[in-house]
C-alpha cells in the first residue's frame, strides 16, 4: 500500500515537472560589453598582454620580488578576503545538500497517571517508550533550489575573484611604495648635494665679499637660500621613515626600516602592450567579481519568481513504539504525507520579493557596466602617463644638461665681476628643481607601468 503511495507520489512529481515546462524561471546570459575605444584612440595589434605575465617577471628587482612574495603570504586584508572565499565555498556546498531530504531521529519516554486507578485499568502508571526518523523532502519542481545553487556558486566565484582583486591592488601598492621610497631617498641625496654645493656657494661669496666683489646682501641671500633647501630635508626623512612603514604595514610586519635598491638602477619592463580589450575584460578581477554579482542576482530573481507556483513537499516518519519497557513488546509505527501549498494572500511578500529581486539585478547590471568604463578609463590613464613621463624625462635630460653649465658659466662670471650674484642664486635652484623633476618623472615612468599592470588585471596569477 505505502509503495502505491510512493509510486503515485513520483508520477504526480513527474506530471508537474512537464507542466513546469512552461519555464517559470530564465536562462542566464552574459551582459554584453561594447569593447570598441574602451583604451581611447588604441587599436590593438596583438592579443598578448602584459596582464599575462607573472608579477615576477615585470617586477624584476629580486629585493622588490620578496616583498611582493612576503606580502602575499602575510598580508591581513588578503587573508581576510581569502577566509570569505572558504565561507563562500561552505554556503555553496551547503546548497548542493538541498536535493537531498531532511531526516532527524526523536527517542522519547512518556509516563503518565491518574488520580483514579480504574483509568488504566490498575495497571499504574503507563510507560510509553518510543524512536522515531522522521524525514522530509521538497520536490524541486519549478527550479527554485536549482537557481538557488547558481546563485551560490556565483557568489563564491565572486569572492573568488575579489580575493584576486585584493591581490592585484596589494602587489601594485608594495611596487609603488617601493619606487616612491627610492625616489625619496634620491631626492633626499640630491638635496644633501645641494646643501654641501650651497655652502661652496656662501663661502665663495663670502671671499668675494672680502675682495669687495659682492656687497654683504649677496652673502646673507646665499645663506638664506642655503637654508631654504636643507630646511626640507626633516621632510623627506619623514616621508621615507612612514613609506617604509607603510610598507611594513602592508606585508604584516612591524614597523622598520625596508632594505632596498637604487633608483638609477631600476629598469622598466619593456612589454607595454595593453592587448585587447576584451583580453583584459576576461583578466581583471573586479570585471569578473561584477559580472559575478549579476549573474548572483540574476538567479535570486529566478528563486523569487518561483515563489508564485506551488511548492510539494513529500514527508514520512518511522519507528518503533513499546510500552513498560524499551526492548518490550512493541510495535511498528510509520506514516508518509504528500502535501501541496499554493500561496494565495500573503501580504503581498511575494511581490516585494520579486520587485525588489529585479531591482537588485538592475543595480548589479549597472555596476558591472560602470567597472567595465572604469577599467578601460584606468587602462588609458596609465598608458597616457608612461607616455607623459617618458616624454618629460627626454627633455629632462637637455635641461640638466644646461642648468648644470649656466650655474658653472654663473660662478665664474660672478668672480670677476661680470655677472649678478641673484644669477647664481637663480641658476642653482632651477637646477636643484631640476633634479628632483628628474626623480619625479623617473618615479612617474616606473608608476605608470604598476598602474598600467593594475589596471588590466596582472598580479593575481
Amino acid at each position: 500500500m505505502i509503495m502505491k503511495i510512493i509510486i503515485k507520489s513520483i508520477l504526480f512529481v513527474s506530471l508537474l515537472a512537464v507542466f513546469a515546462a512552461c519555464n517559470s524561471i530564465k536562462p542566464y546570459h552574459k551582459p554584453g560589453v561594447d569593447s570598441a575605444n574602451l583604451f581611447r584612440d588604441y587599436i590593438a595589434n596583438d592579443t598578448n598582454s602584459m596582464a599575462s605575465l607573472h608579477w615576477n617577471e615585470v617586477f624584476t628587482d629580486t629585493i622588490l620580488q620578496q616583498l611582493i612574495s612576503d606580502g602575499i603570504r602575510h598580508n591581513f586584508d588578503l587573508q581576510k578576503a581569502y577566509s570569505v572565499t572558504r565561507q563562500s565555498q561552505a554556503y555553496f556546498d551547503q546548497s548542493k545538500l538541498a536535493y537531498f531530504p531532511v531526516i532527524n531521529g526523536d527517542a522519547g519516554f512518556a509516563l503518565s497517571g491518574s488520580s483514579n486507578p480504574q483509568a488504566f485499568n490498575n495497571t499504574g502508571k503507563p510507560r510509553v517508550y518510543s524512536v522515531e526518523l522522521t524525514a522530509s523532502w521538497e520536490a524541486d519542481i519549478w527550479g527554485k533550489l536549482k537557481s538557488a545553487k547558481k546563485a551560490q556558486l556565483a557568489f563564491l566565484l565572486q569572492s573568488t575573484a575579489n580575493a584576486r582583486a585584493v591581490q592585484t591592488s596589494l602587489v601594485a601598492d608594495i611596487a609603488n611604495n617601493y619606487y616612491n621610497l627610492m625616489a625619496l631617498d634620491q631626492q633626499l641625496s640630491i638635496t644633501e648635494q645641494s646643501v654641501r654645493d650651497w655652502q661652496n656657494t656662501v663661502n665663495t661669496m663670502k671671499s668675494l665679499k672680502k675682495a669687495d666683489v659682492v656687497t654683504g646682501a649677496a652673502v646673507v641671500q646665499s645663506e638664506a637660500s642655503k637654508y631654504a633647501v636643507e630646511v626640507t630635508i626633516p621632510d623627506l626623512k619623514q616621508a621615507i621613515w612612514q613609506t617604509e612603514n607603510m610598507i611594513n604595514l602592508l606585508l604584516g610586519r612591524t614597523p622598520g626600516p625596508v632594505h632596498r635598491a637604487d633608483l638609477a638602477a631600476e629598469q622598466p619592463v619593456n612589454l607595454l602592450d595593453p592587448g585587447v580589450p576584451a583580453r583584459m575584460l576576461a583578466n581583471r578581477p573586479d570585471v569578473m567579481a561584477a559580472e559575478y554579482g549579476f549573474r548572483n542576482a540574476f538567479e535570486l530573481t529566478n528563486v523569487a519568481r518561483t515563489s508564485f507556483y506551488p511548492s510539494l513537499t513529500l514527508t514520512g516518519s518511522g519507528g518503533y513504539s513499546s510500552i513498560r519497557s524499551f526492548f518490550g513488546v512493541g510495535s511498528l509505527i510509520g506514516n508518509l504525507i504528500t502535501g501541496i501549498t499554493q500561496p494565495i494572500f500573503n501580504q503581498g511578500a511575494n511581490k516585494l520579493r520579486l520587485k525588489v529581486a529585479k531591482e537588485q539585478q538592475q543595480q548589479a547590471l549597472l555596476n558591472f557596466q560602470y567597472t567595465v568604463l572604469s577599467a578601460g578609463q584606468d587602462v588609458s590613464n596609465a598608458m597616457m602617463s608612461y607616455k607623459t613621463a617618458q616624454a618629460k624625462a627626454a627633455t629632462r635630460v637637455y635641461q640638466l644638461e644646461n642648468l648644470v653649465k649656466s650655474v658653472n658659466y654663473t660662478q665664474q662670471l660672478v668672480k670677476y665681476g661680470s655677472a649678478n650674484y641673484t644669477e647664481v642664486l637663480t641658476a642653482q635652484q632651477s637646477l636643484l628643481a631640476a633634479q628632483l623633476s628628474g626623480v619625479n618623472d623617473k618615479l612617474q615612468q616606473l608608476q605608470a607601468i604598476v598602474y598600467l599592470y593594475r589596471a588590466l588585471g596582472g598580479g593575481w596569477q
